[in-house]
């Protein structure tokens, strides 16, 4: 389970490695809640205990640092989607 970012503002964001047939996306959690985003176009897949607040902050910071975690998605799964 590669992390991204341990704790960027309170979230660790990360990838499951089974993952891999799947577009490209991150998961987010904090505390008991989790969250995924596609990220080609950025849009929220699912979430779970998130407030909407809390899910418009996460959206700016994969927005911030889009660059950054397709990065590491494409130096994880070795591919371009």
């Amino acid at each position: 389970m590669p992390t991204i970012f341990e704790n960027l503002e309170g979230y660790r964001f990360f990838f499951f490695s089974l993952d891999r047939g799947e577009p490209m996306h991150v998961h987010v959690e904090r505390d008991e809640a989790h969250a995924k985003y596609w990220l080609q176009p950025l849009e929220l897949a699912k979430s779970r205990n998130f407030r909407s607040h809390e899910l418009n902050e996460i959206a700016r910071l994969i927005e911030r640092h889009r660059l950054r975690i397709e990065r590491k998605w494409h130096e994880h799964f070795g591919r371009k989607d």
